[in-house]
């Protein structure tokens, strides 16, 4: 898929019948736990999984449940409701020792009028022989061949991952040419996201279209402005009727992924009336962990009483409470009265082009020379850290290899501080920067 747009896989089916192994096995050692980014990896709803060079999200909505008094029939339909929503693909999930169960039909018939790819898997087939009788039962269903596999044993893994990205490139190809910047408005429930979008587009009452969202809770508007085209990404949604289950912390986390994923640039609205939240952290580190460039919108700012040391306190809050992103720009905004949004356009620029910024070879190996020799490289048992060479691989977000001696030399905050040197030169404002250490041999 083109342009960093990772495809959504999500995960539905009864409780225990393995989608937890099934999410673990599939994430494997490659679920980025990121030390400083709060409360996100540990709650493991969503994953990054590479399969034949093809990378996508996958999301657990295991973990979503309604009021326990519900019985399990509307748990599986409020699961399936948020896969329909926000993924690309669905893997629908069954019990082959439970066998075909009432319930597993209602959700297939949500499942197949959502238009939606649906990959039936029949999971706890630990042995073929014994099972497959069972596992035909399973076209009752009416969704497609059934994929036996067993989680806990690895077993069926290939077929299945195969059927699932046979499924991305056909969406992938067409978005080709898309230059326009691509915009999510994310943040908890009721911090005026709506009203910024609405304000976003009003102010230029030049609304090109109102795209229907691939996803009923994203709605994608496209705007010109200035000469420049952007779409915004809303995730407050249209299920005003959901409201209790709006407040659901992951509910919001799975709809921010998927916006995220869509976006080049997320904003993150803050209630000023609040404050920064632990909630607000989480929300950020999704970005933060997609490399996606941030500003953080401080919205209602209008409703706040002011004196000389205002922003500053609340921007050193907002600072401590996202330790993670030091590079997010913070902007102080009110939808209500408009206050600083075409500064927030100015702002979405210029992250925008700090997120795509390419920067020449040469110049990249000047400034690590520089930073080289104001301060060694650490040295353990003797042996110092040697760099060689610097370069940028790709961009969006810029991402950079650098050639050592010795990775294990090569600390965490010795990287941090190179990072330091390139933003001092360059600003990068708005956009993580990613390093990738590789080793190479001493006598080349």
């Amino acid at each position: 898929m083109k342009k960093g747009k990772k495809p959504i896989v999500a995960v539905v089916g009864r409780p225990n019948v393995g989608k937890s192994t099934l999410f673990n096995v599939l994430a494997g050692e490659r679920i980025s736990i990121v030390k400083d980014t709060p409360g996100i990896t540990r709650d493991r709803i969503y994953a990054d999984v590479t399969w034949l060079d093809t990378s996508f999200t996958l999301i657990d909505t295991g973990g979503i449940e309604p009021d326990s008094k519900d019985i399990i029939l509307s748990q599986m339909r409020e699961q399936a409701q948020i896969a329909i929503d926000t993924a690309d693909v669905i893997l629908f999930m069954t019990d082959v020792k439970q066998g075909l169960v009432d319930a597993d039909a209602k959700v297939a018939d949500m499942l197949r009028r959502s238009q939606k790819p649906v990959i039936l898997v029949v999971n706890k087939v630990d042995n073929y022989d014994k099972y497959i009788a069972d596992v035909y039962e399973f076209y009752n269903l009416g969704i497609g061949d059934p994929h036996p596999v067993s989680s806990i044993n690895k077993l069926g893994m290939g077929d299945m991952l195969d059927e699932v990205v046979s499924y991305f490139d056909k969406s992938g190809e067409e978005e080709e040419e898309d230059d326009r910047i691509r915009v999510a408005i994310i943040g908890k429930p009721n911090v005026g996201k709506s009203s910024i979008i609405n304000r976003l587009i009003g102010e230029n009452r030049l609304i090109v279209s109102n795209i229907a969202g691939t996803t009923r809770d994203a709605v994608d508007t496209e705007v010109k402005y200035n000469g420049k085209e952007y779409v915004f990404i809303d995730t407050a949604g249209l299920r005003r009727k959901n409201k209790i289950k709006e407040e659901l912390e992951k509910y919001m986390i799975i709809r921010a992924v998927s916006a995220v994923e869509r976006a080049d640039i997320a904003v993150l609205v803050i209630d000023a009336v609040e404050g920064v939240t632990e909630q607000d952290a989480k929300i950020a580190g999704i970005a933060h962990e997609r490399g996606k460039a941030v500003i953080v919108a401080v919205n209602k700012w209008d409703a706040i009483e002011k004196n000389n040391h205002t922003m500053k306190k609340f921007t050193g809050r907002v600072r401590e409470v996202l330790s993670f992103m030091p590079y997010a720009e913070i902007l102080y905004i009110s939808a209500m009265t408009g206050q600083r949004f075409t500064k927030l356009y100015e702002t979405i620029d210029i992250v925008n082009e700090n997120h795509s910024m390419r920067i020449a070879t040469g110049v990249l190996n000047e400034i690590m020379a520089e930073a080289v020799a104001l301060q060694q490289p650490p040295s353990d048992k003797g042996k110092r850290l040697r760099l060689y060479y610097i370069t940028q691989v790709s961009v969006k977000p810029p991402t950079f290899v650098i050639f050592v001696n010795d990775k294990e030399l090569m600390h965490f905050s010795y990287t941090r501080y190179i990072e330091n040197q390139i933003r001092e030169a360059f600003g990068f404002r708005g956009t993580p920067l990613k390093f990738f250490i590789r080793e190479r041999k001493e006598n080349r």
